[in-house]
């Protein structure tokens, strides 16, 4: 029997945690050093990694199959909409706690991570045909639905959806390291 697609494994979820702990054990590693490389800190790679798959188990309902039943450039939209909340978030406690006068002398403050934290997939997505990074920029990362996506674009449903899951699988490779 051949195994499981990460789609199969998300739509078996809705029902059965077990196939969502399947998910998760095939793709937390790569989450968890994707927050390890940008952010160097071993505690906040942990915790962006449990909050990036508790988001996923919270919308698994919502999951579309656009990469061929790859789940990663999904998980990966999540992981990196998770950091950037978790900057801003930092960002705005340290401006409060400024404002304040709660910040020591002592207090080592470093609100921006790295410099090149996501050059990574930022570059992939630069990369795409400009159809294709429109179309995964409206579907993944704006939520659009497909219908919605073709209306901006001035195409079909169909075409849209084609676009996507083009996009997502150029950046699955990318990510995974195949191109």
């Amino acid at each position: 029997m051949a195994e499981k697609t990460d789609a199969d494994l998300l739509c078996a979820a809705r029902t059965n945690p077990e196939a969502f702990r399947a998910l998760y054990e095939r793709y937390a590693r790569r989450i968890h050093a994707f927050f390890a490389r940008r952010t160097h800190d071993a505690d906040a790679s942990l915790d962006l990694t449990a909050e990036t798959f508790g988001r996923a188990w919270l919308t698994r309902g919502s999951f579309r199959d656009l990469a061929a039943g790859s789940a990663g450039p999904w998980l990966f939209a999540i992981a990196r909409s998770v950091l950037v909340r978790s900057v801003e978030k930092r960002r705005l406690e340290i401006d409060a706690r400024r404002r304040l006068g709660l910040l020591t002398r002592h207090e080592v403050v470093e609100v921006e991570p790295e410099p090149h934290w996501l050059e990574d997939l930022d570059q992939a997505i630069d990369e795409l045909p400009a159809g294709q990074r429109a179309a995964v920029q409206l579907r993944v990362v704006d939520g659009l639905s497909y219908g919605e996506v073709g209306r901006t674009l001035g195409c079909s449903p169909v075409a849209a959806r084609i676009r996507v899951s083009r996009g997502l699988s150029t950046l699955r490779a990318v990510l995974e390291g195949d191109l």
